[in-house]
């Protein structure tokens, strides 16, 4: 999986490409080849086909390796209007679409966004809370892929063709860990930090999984699953009901490293208690097995 630098690093992060091969970093091989065409092997090389610590997606009969494929990027605001120059200054040109979900901003969010990027399409939000945001988003999405962003600015929009590299090779599902090399937070307070470590414990044990990270929402996936997703929350605890889904779906899900940036500018509409206890409800109520969940919340959605 490929690194990421981050923005403040790398000054041509516009077009978000990598000049370093994702492969190449991680596969402990010589860059040369040899005489016959095949790359040099060092004596500590070994297949990884079947090792279990490395799986890798089973194959399906129509998988093919994507050369083409159209990009939808889905960025819920409100009150954004201060980060969006920014978030939509690093979008890479690989992302065919943007989707603006405006819920309700009171500044000049939209105006804002039309102005930097005059190709938007601004979509207004179906009911409160950042599930009903992201959701309205999907629903406009057009592309065959599918990327979330949030528009504080925390996530750095340069990342994206990592995503998209794993899409392309047979993942169904593709999030952003903060927790393996690579990957990290300038941003995580310690209270979500180890609410998060509990939120994932919790999830990879009722799950039978071995994610990394979960309370994070940079996510792509491709929208053929999207009916798969069956996605029904309200509120911040949307981010666990997609992993849960695409689990309990038998998704092939991939994980890529992400660094975490402070928000910009204003304050986080993230209740950290509050929040955490809708996505634990989730994980317990959507696990494997269980009966199916209300969709009415038992809290008022943020």
């Amino acid at each position: 999986m490929s690194t990421t630098a981050p923005p403040s690093a790398r000054p041509d992060s516009h077009d978000g490409h990598d000049s370093r091969d994702s492969h190449d970093s991680h596969d402990g091989r010589d860059s040369h080849d040899s005489h016959d065409g095949h790359p040099l092997r060092r004596a500590t090389d070994r297949d990884t086909e079947h090792d279990p610590a490395r799986p890798r997606p089973m194959r399906r009969a129509g998988d093919v390796v994507v050369t083409c494929r159209t990009v939808s990027l889905v960025v819920p605001a409100r009150n954004e209007a201060r980060n969006i120059p920014w978030v939509f200054e690093q979008i890479p040109r690989c992302v065919d679409e943007v989707i603006l979900v405006d819920g309700s901003s009171s500044d000049a969010t939209v105006p804002m966004a039309r102005h930097c990027l005059p190709t938007v399409r601004s979509v207004a939000q179906r009911g409160p809370g950042k599930g009903n945001a992201l959701r309205t988003g999907f629903a406009a999405a057009t592309g065959e892929y599918i990327v979330m962003i949030d528009a504080d600015g925390s996530m750095w929009p340069g990342e994206i063709p990592h995503f998209l590299h794993f899409l392309d090779h047979g993942y169904d599902f593709v999030k952003g860990s903060r927790c393996i090399g690579g990957g990290g937070s300038l941003d995580l307070t310690r209270v979500r930090s180890l609410g998060n470590r509990a939120l994932l414990t919790v999830a990879n044990r009722l799950y039978g999984a071995r994610l990394t990270d979960l309370c994070y929402g940079y996510c792509a996936f491709r929208r053929s699953f999207l009916d798969a997703l069956d996605l029904r929350s309200t509120g911040f605890e949307i981010e666990a009901e997609m992993i849960a889904h695409a689990l309990r779906s038998g998704l092939r899900i991939a994980e890529v490293p992400s660094l975490e940036l402070p928000r910009r500018s204003g304050r986080s509409h993230l209740h950290a208690v509050a929040d955490g206890r809708r996505v634990l409800r989730t994980l317990i109520t959507e696990r494997p097995g269980a009966r199916p969940s209300a969709t009415a919340p038992a809290e008022e959605p943020r």
